[in-house]
């Protein structure tokens, strides 16, 4: 009986010591429970690298301005800024895609200018410089490399305004190894998800997807948009991986202590339809047949609560279907039903099969890193739609389905120039505005005809691209003259 108790009160201190060691491995993962920190995602977001990365900057030859790389201007603009920096200089850097850039037109008119004349006219006491690195057709992960070049060049702000680019290139995800059963615990997502942020911000480690050096968009051939498919489970890795991109950014910024203000994009809801529609895969030749003809019968009647009632039971057979949502939500604006017409716009808009657009989950990832960083979100999204009349912004706000008038640019830079005051950043003088508001007068009358008139030609490709109708073989060759 001694030996027996002996071994029993053994055992029982061995179990009670290894308790005593992982209580505070417990309690943390309790603590991270609690706090919703550490879900499989955050372990399992596949890394991206690049065949190469050359530098956005160079200098010029008189080793007095930095400027855009000639070899980087088949995507970005040129612009430029001084390799000494002045003493009362506050420079800016504007990071995004195409709508930063301008585009259809350029960085005459893209909110970069609008801002940095607003800011001049406002606080003269310093010398404000906007620099537009808007490339045309980057997404996140094209950008996280360029910040990390921009720190070299004395950033006093970087501005990111990104979210439409996403899913214009291919991305396969093969590579992605299956979950491991350890990503149930969320200590252990933790710290992998550390290390992984730690590795890639030094440069360190094999990152699991290669891209080519420059964007390489499927709509940039001919027959692009065939290569669109549902794919629910890519679109939940991207808008991860979008997350991760845009935490990556900020904390490159905030090692250096420079300021970051992100943009919460907008798009055309009303006025641009779905660039691809596919029916659900598994509907029945029964459903699909009843989901034709009521669709059918839809566009075919002009009595507008018909409309209604055929869409609604066509929805309910084929919800995912974009086009048939989008029906929908304009016969809903015929019946003054503007709150349910945004529904539907909306999930017209995450149901196109080429999302073109940024869609709800990338709106969600935006604003969960801004509230888990304290990082400013400026709600251009959110302006746009305050100040449509059903509040759906439409053609009355756009050039096409995502790059805003130049009116509306104007109204992006009194967001940020708000945004300067509100930080302490910007001290404006008495009566500013009526100062800033001559010089946009000058300044838009420096553009002259030409100018217009290559943003309604650039317009133009652009709604050919959108088509699927670029003049680009998939050998990289362009097709002879007429055959566009």
């Amino acid at each position: 009986m001694g030996e027996r108790a002996t071994l029993r009160k053994r055992i029982i201190f061995r179990v009670l010591a290894i308790a005593l060691s992982l209580s505070p491995l417990v309690a943390l993962e309790l603590a991270l429970q609690l706090t919703g920190i550490g879900e499989v995602r955050e372990a399992d977001v596949p890394a991206i690298g690049f065949q190469a990365t050359y530098p956005l900057f160079v200098l010029d030859e008189a080793g007095e301005h930095f400027e855009i790389a000639k070899s980087r201007q088949a995507y970005f603009y040129p612009d430029s800024f001084d390799a000494h920096k002045a003493s009362n200089e506050f420079r800016v850097f504007c990071l995004g895609g195409s709508t930063v850039q301008g585009r259809p037109y350029s960085i005459e008119t893209s909110f970069t200018t609008w801002l940095e004349l607003s800011l001049n006219a406002a606080d003269p006491s310093r010398q404000w410089q906007v620099v537009n690195c808007g490339g045309v057709s980057y997404a996140s992960y094209r950008l996280v490399p360029i910040l990390q070049e921009l720190l070299a060049y004395e950033p006093d702000l970087f501005v990111i305004y990104t979210g439409h680019n996403e899913f214009l290139e291919a991305r396969t995800f093969a590579n992605l190894p299956p979950v491991s059963p350890l990503s149930r615990v969320r200590t252990f997502n933790l710290v992998r998800s550390a290390w992984s942020g730690e590795s890639r911000l030094q440069g360190a480690g094999q990152p699991r997807e290669i891209l080519a050096a420059e964007v390489d968009a499927l709509l940039d051939y001919r027959g692009g948009l065939a290569d669109y498919h549902r794919d629910e489970a890519g679109h939940r890795v991207v808008a991860r991986q979008y997350a991760e991109n845009l935490t990556q950014m900020i904390a490159l910024a905030r090692s250096a202590n420079v300021p970051v203000v992100l943009l919460n994009p907008a798009s055309n809801l009303k006025d641009t339809p779905p660039f691809k529609i596919e029916p659900r895969s598994d509907l029945t030749a029964g459903e699909a047949a009843e989901f034709e003809k009521l669709f059918a019968q839809a566009r075919t009647t002009s009595v507008v609560d018909d409309k209604v009632a055929l869409l609604e039971q066509a929805v309910a057979i084929d919800g995912q279907h974009a086009g048939a949502r989008f029906l929908l939500g304009h016969a809903y604006l015929a019946q003054y039903r503007p709150a349910e017409a945004r529904e539907q716009f909306i999930r017209a808009k995450d149901e196109d099969i080429c999302p073109l657009r940024m869609i709800e989950p990338l709106h969600d990832a935006l604003r969960a890193v801004a509230e888990s960083s304290a990082t400013p979100l400026l709600d251009v999204r959110h302006d746009f739609e305050s100040r449509a009349a059903d509040g759906i912004p439409g053609d009355n706000f756009f050039l096409d389905h995502i790059h805003p008038s130049i009116n509306n640019h104007q109204v992006i830079a009194r967001l940020l120039v708000d945004q300067f005051i509100a930080a302490g950043f910007c001290h404006p003088q008495a009566e500013w505005e009526a100062i800033r508001d001559e010089r946009y007068r000058e300044h838009l009358g420096t553009l002259d005809t030409p100018y217009y008139a290559r943003g309604k030609q650039r317009l133009a490709g652009l709604l050919r691209w959108t088509q699927g109708r670029a003049n680009k073989l998939r050998d990289g060759t362009a097709l002879p003259p007429g055959l566009d």
